[in-house]
């Protein structure tokens, strides 16, 4: 059990550490259009057309999960 947690805990700090900025769509893979986005779950996710809006209002946690699985760091939605 400790041995798990600790394994956790350094692959969030790794993860953090090498964190990159979202430069790739994360549903068709091209570069990002800084206009495009969706907030969901807390997050900014910057997509590259409107229909991958659509995809990543439908299903958030797979491409949050995909992208913090590729070291993307996430930008948090702005506070309004």
């Amino acid at each position: 059990m400790k041995k798990s947690i600790l394994v956790a805990m350094l692959l969030g700090v790794v993860a953090s550490v090498f964190a990159a900025p979202q430069t790739t769509c994360p549903v068709m893979g091209g570069p990002v259009d800084h206009k495009l986005y969706a907030d969901v779950s807390g997050y900014r996710i910057y997509v590259c057309c409107r229909a991958c809006v659509a995809a990543v209002k439908a299903d958030p946690a797979k491409y949050i999960e995909k992208m913090k699985a590729a070291g993307v760091e996430l930008e948090k939605t702005p506070v309004k």
